[in-house]
């Protein structure tokens, strides 16, 4: 597995003129499918055709260059190509004999290694490329559609005899001698002074795969028989667990209804207890109700941005073959889903008796994207320090702004100003002006205590398929198992929501009317658990060694540890909304 690092596609241009050479095919598109997603029909003329030993160029190595190559190959940096939209990968054999191979996305720069019987490491670049094509051939047409786009890399020591010119013959790249290329018993080292060769061969390969059915290798997870296990393993826990706590909830409730209606009709003197006492303070607002209704609203921004996503890529609309359509996806969904993050928390600001509408407004629009924004314009700048090919350039930087400012800021103001003109939310039971005194609460029922607690469950029903996703952002693997995604997104919303009405159930049973915060902190402390899972993983699973590989780690692991708060806290915030609402509607209140 390749190491996480800054730029991983930062190579030198030699390694890209290889591409251009590949991909002079000619080709008639076919404009249908989504667009992107199209297959491309080959015509025999050069294509099908093998190439043998081709000179791309020859280097000589400074001593700049040398250190410049030999820190890719410490980094283990992969060069990363594309064929037909398909991506290169190098075939890796399985550790059993059955079965299909492994695909590693891209190749690496080089390698270290040491001579037979010497203790010196030495670097070795990968100065020849063998390409396997695979296509699939229609026999009424004789065209071809491309399937399969591998690549194996050598360290080859080209030799050539005489003065070097444009027909120089290289005596260790001769097409009947194809045998010597492939060894490796002259690896080309990485030496000031060196002169390299590039070369490649182009090979074809006729396939059974059908085009449609391309990707379905390069999605085979690489321990699958241990994902599925996890995930069906974390499915039946958290259902059981769900399953209890749901039950347990409905005769509890069931029966504290029962009782408080049935001493209201016998109109019996008796003192309320439970949580029936606090029915005229658990609707009063709470302090910082106005940052409340902020994080409230962009919960519903990013709840709306996830539900649709995950509906499009179960779908297929989001396949790997239209490659950024994912992000691209996910970007103009929570720009248009800010209609849904104005309206949400205006509803609960006027709940609250706010009347200034335009300031929630404008603090919705702003506090969650600059603080993302913010994080990830100091990334970037450390990513441009390092003059990395993997910065952001300026003009996608003024389109991001543009899209904050010119679409997400004023949706977010038209679903503010139609949510505050609808009449406010009416509570099924009347506040007192005076608040009631909270008794001493138990050791378990202090807010940090229950909130931590209360954090863990819907962590545990994620952390699974988080590795694997980690692997995919960070080991450069396939992750296509969207099906699976929202079985655990499903899980998670009800995880969230039950655990967090359990935890409101026992405060407002001591008495304790101060929910409204501790319901959206409950489930939303889970994301402490994911950052502090994505800091194990990077000191168990990454061999990240520099500065500003390790920050942009970091920084990246917050900015979505801090989406992940705000998802899941808005879950929990309006599962005890309806929870409470629900309850104090269904007694019998003087």
């Amino acid at each position: 597995m390749g190491r996480a690092a800054v730029g991983s596609h930062a190579i030198p241009t030699v390694f890209f003129f290889a591409t251009i050479c590949i991909l002079l095919f000619s080709h008639n598109a076919l404009s249908f499918y989504l667009p992107g997603v199209a297959p491309e029909d080959f015509q025999k003329f050069r294509m099908r055709e093998p190439q043998l030993c081709n000179v791309v160029c020859r280097l000589t190595l400074d001593a700049k260059t040398a250190k410049e190559f030999k820190d890719k190959i410490e980094d283990e940096y992969r060069v990363n190509m594309i064929l037909d939209n398909l991506p290169l990968v190098v075939p890796i054999p399985r550790s059993e004999q059955e079965g299909p191979p492994i695909y590693q996305l891209g190749f690496h720069v080089g390698l270290r290694g040491q001579y037979a019987g010497s203790k010196d490491e030495k670097y070795f670049l990968h100065n020849h490329l063998s390409f396997t094509v695979k296509y699939h051939k229609d026999e009424l047409t004789d065209s071809a559609r491309i399937v399969g786009f591998e690549v194996t890399p050598y360290s080859v020591k080209h030799e050539y005899d005489g003065e070097w010119n444009a027909n120089t013959r290289l005596t260790t790249c001769d097409p009947h001698a194809k045998s010597i290329v492939v060894s490796s018993n002259s690896p080309q080292e990485v030496e000031d002074k060196q002169e390299v060769i590039f070369t490649y061969d182009i090979a074809y390969q006729e396939s059974e795969v059908k085009w449609a059915s391309r990707w379905d290798t390069y999605l085979l997870m690489n321990d699958d028989q241990i994902h599925w296990f996890s995930i069906v393993n974390s499915l039946m826990i958290v259902l059981f667990l769900s399953g209890m706590v749901a039950m347990i909830m409905l005769r509890t409730l069931y029966r504290d209804i029962s009782k408080y209606n049935e001493l209201e009709t016998q109109e019996e003197a008796q003192e309320e207890t439970g949580w029936k006492l606090v029915h005229a303070d658990v609707f009063r607002p709470p302090s910082h109700s106005e940052l409340l209704c902020v994080y409230v609203g962009t919960g519903v921004q990013f709840l709306g941005m996830v539900l649709v996503t995950m509906a499009f890529a179960v779908l297929g609309f989001l396949s790997p073959s239209n490659r950024g359509g994912l992000m691209t996806a996910m970007l103009f969904l929570w720009v248009f889903m800010g209609l849904f993050a104005g309206y949400a928390s205006a509803r609960l600001y006027k709940m609250f008796k706010g009347t200034e509408w335009k300031k929630i407004a404008l603090r919705t629009a702003f506090l969650f994207p600059a603080v993302v924004f913010g994080i990830f314009f100091v990334l970037n700048a450390l990513i441009w320090g390092q003059k990395s090919s993997g910065a952001v350039p300026f003009g996608t930087m003024f389109a991001l702004v543009f899209l904050w400012f010119g679409i997400s800021v004023p949706l977010v103001f038209v679903g503010s100003y139609v949510g505050f003109r609808k009449p406010a939310t009416e509570n099924p039971v009347k506040t007192n002006k005076i608040p009631r005194q909270i008794p001493e609460q138990p050791w378990y029922m202090n807010p940090i205590f229950s909130i931590l607690i209360g954090g863990i469950l819907p962590f545990g029903a994620v952390f699974i398929e988080l590795f694997f996703i980690l692997s995919s952002i960070w080991l450069n693997q396939f992750y296509y198992i969207f099906g699976f995604l929202f079985i655990v997104f499903v899980i998670l919303l009800v995880t969230c929501a039950e655990i967090t009405v359990v935890l409101c159930y026992f405060q407002l049973c001591s008495e304790d009317y101060l929910w409204w915060w501790r319901s959206y902190l409950t489930s939303g402390s889970s994301a402490l658990y994911l950052f502090l899972y994505a800091t194990f993983y990077f000191f168990t699973k990454l061999d990240i060694t520099k500065p500003v590989s390790g920050a942009l780690y970091f920084g990246y692991m917050l900015i979505a540890s801090y989406a992940f708060f705000v998802l899941t806290g808005t879950i929990g915030f309006y599962a005890c909304f309806l929870f409470t609402r629900l309850i104090y509607s269904s007694v019998k209140i003087d």
